[in-house]
C-alpha cells in the first residue's frame, strides 16, 4: 500500500528538502508530463518513471480500478491517481486526513491540470478521496 512507499521507492518521501513525488506513469502517454510539470511548478520535486505495467503500480498502491487514470504518483504515504489539481494534494499532506490512502481524478477529463484544451473544453470532474478498502468518497480543498 502507500505506506511506506518513500523507504520503499527511493525519492516519494518528503525529507524536508522539499516535497518529493515519484510519479509513474505509461509511456506511451504525454499528458503525464503535463501534471508532472505542474506539480514541479507547484514545488514538488518530482521523478516520472515509465512503467508499461500500470495495473500492477496501481494495485500495489492500493487504487480502486473504477477510480483508475493514466499515472500514479506516491508522496509521502499517499497515491496520488490521474490529474488530481495541487490544491488537493496540498490540502492531503497538510491536513493528513486519517483513514485517507490517497486521492483520484478517474478517468482523463478534459480540463483537469495535464488535460488542459486549447478550445478551453472542460468536462465536469471530482477529485475523490480512498481508502485502504476502496471505498471512496468526493474530496474538497
Amino acid at each position: 500500500m502507500a505506506a511506506d512507499a518513500g523507504a520503499r521507492d527511493g525519492g516519494a518521501s518528503d525529507d524536508g528538502a522539499g516535497k518529493a513525488m515519484l510519479v509513474y506513469r505509461d509511456p506511451g502517454c504525454s499528458c503525464c508530463e503535463d501534471w508532472a510539470e505542474i506539480a514541479r511548478v507547484a514545488g514538488y520535486r518530482v521523478e516520472v518513471v515509465n512503467r508499461a505495467d500500470m495495473t500492477a503500480v496501481k494495485t500495489r498502491y492500493g487504487v480502486p480500478a473504477d477510480l483508475a487514470s493514466c499515472h500514479t504518483a506516491i508522496i509521502g504515504d499517499y497515491a496520488i491517481e490521474g490529474h488530481v489539481p495541487m490544491p488537493h494534494v496540498a490540502k492531503l499532506i497538510d491536513d493528513r486526513p486519517r483513514g485517507i490512502v490517497g486521492l483520484a481524478v478517474p478517468g482523463m477529463p478534459r480540463g483537469s491540470p495535464g488535460m488542459e484544451m486549447a478550445d478551453g473544453t472542460i468536462d465536469p470532474f471530482e477529485v475523490m478521496a480512498f481508502d485502504r478498502a476502496g471505498n471512496s468518497r468526493t474530496y474538497r480543498a
